[in-house]
């Protein structure tokens, strides 16, 4: 399996024809290694939401190249995006994005209903998700019962309920108090300590301490590129605590 995990090639993104033309990313390249924890930072317009976007198979672009897990995404369907998008790719927003009127448990169990997992086994695993965070008390409570930190931690536990491989979050400190702020980004660090692959958008420099790469945007383009950490210490992914669960459920049913 390679290391790289994201290849972008000369990715433009363009507005507008003529006199409107306008550019969001132009002749972009990046490469991102499992593992890595980047943060992207910029002034408003540089692209750093677009980039995102694209990444995560919600928007496309004008011309160049995306390869995710060494395969090009340019000619995969609308169903095989909409499947990458919930086996690969966990999203934590600025705004949290959860739905009012379902139950905090009900949130975090979304993103399962599109791998096709049974309702009891999306909801208890919603709810392995919540304990992680401290919030399996307020499974059944609606998002609006809930602080601001406490939302945005039911978003990360929906994020990572299908075990992806990258999580992107687009400013997720972005509407919290520093005290809430420094709870996410715990989470965040241990999230990314399993191995996971983590691109953050965010405006604030105090939080780049959390990165093993930095990148500055500037008019769709890198206007800098710092790592923080070398490649050969960045973590591996660990998959054996997922595996010896299902061994378990395995010999128990044996025995039932």
């Amino acid at each position: 399996m390679s290391e790289n995990i994201i290849e972008l090639k000369k990715l433009t993104k363009r507005y507008g024809y003529g006199d409107t033309e306008s550019f969001a990313l132009k002749d972009f390249d990046l490469t991102i290694k499992r593992g890595e924890f980047i943060m992207i930072m910029g002034p408003s317009g540089c692209g750093k939401t677009t980039l995102l976007n694209i990444i995560g198979l919600l928007d496309r672009a004008t011309s160049g190249e995306y390869s995710l897990n060494g395969e090009n995404v340019a000619g995969i369907s609308s169903r095989r995006k909409a499947r990458l998008r919930a086996k690969k790719i966990g999203f934590i927003f600025q705004n949290f994005n959860l739905i009012q009127d379902l139950s905090v448990l009900e949130n975090v169990a979304l993103p399962l209903v599109y791998v096709n997992q049974p309702r009891t086994v999306r909801l208890k695993n919603a709810s392995d998700a919540l304990s992680r965070f401290h919030l399996q008390e307020k499974e059944y409570y609606l998002p609006s019962q809930l602080s601001g930190g406490q939302q945005q931690r039911a978003a990360i536990a929906r994020a990572i309920v299908s075990d992806p491989e990258i999580i992107l979050a687009d400013e997720p400190t972005g509407n919290l108090d520093s005290r809430a702020s420094t709870a996410v980004m715990e989470e965040l660090k241990s999230i990314h300590a399993e191995g996971n692959t983590i691109i953050m958008v965010t405006h604030n420099p105090a939080l780049t301490v959390y990165a093993t790469r930095v990148i500055n945007m500037l008019d769709g383009q890198i206007d800098t590129d710092i790592k923080t950490v070398s490649d050969q210490n960045l973590p591996q992914k660990i998959e054996v605590k997922r595996g010896k669960r299902r061994k378990r459920k395995l010999s128990n049913r044996r025995k039932k």
